[in-house]
């Protein structure tokens, strides 16, 4: 496979990240502070929902990299996704 050397690229997917993970944060802080299951659930479909992006996103970098062959793009996305 490929590595995300475009640095525009990797600090996108790296923030896109690290908001995620203040997302997974906020969520234990629900879960600590007894808050309803509803609101727990809204938020992890949330984080859910970023972390797609964020696969997207690097599958994305792969095709744009374009060293990887069309082939092993689809494996990884039915493998992954």
């Amino acid at each position: 496979m490929t590595v995300v050397r475009d640095p525009e690229r990797k600090r996108a997917l790296v923030l896109r990240l690290k908001r995620a993970e203040g997302q997974v944060r906020g969520i234990q802080k629900l879960i600590e502070t007894e808050a309803d299951c509803e609101k727990v659930a809204q938020q992890l479909a949330a984080v859910r929902k970023a972390l797609d992006k964020s696969f997207f996103a690097l599958v994305g970098c792969v095709i744009a990299e374009g060293s990887v062959p069309a082939d092993d793009v689809a494996d990884m996305l039915s493998k992954y996704s």
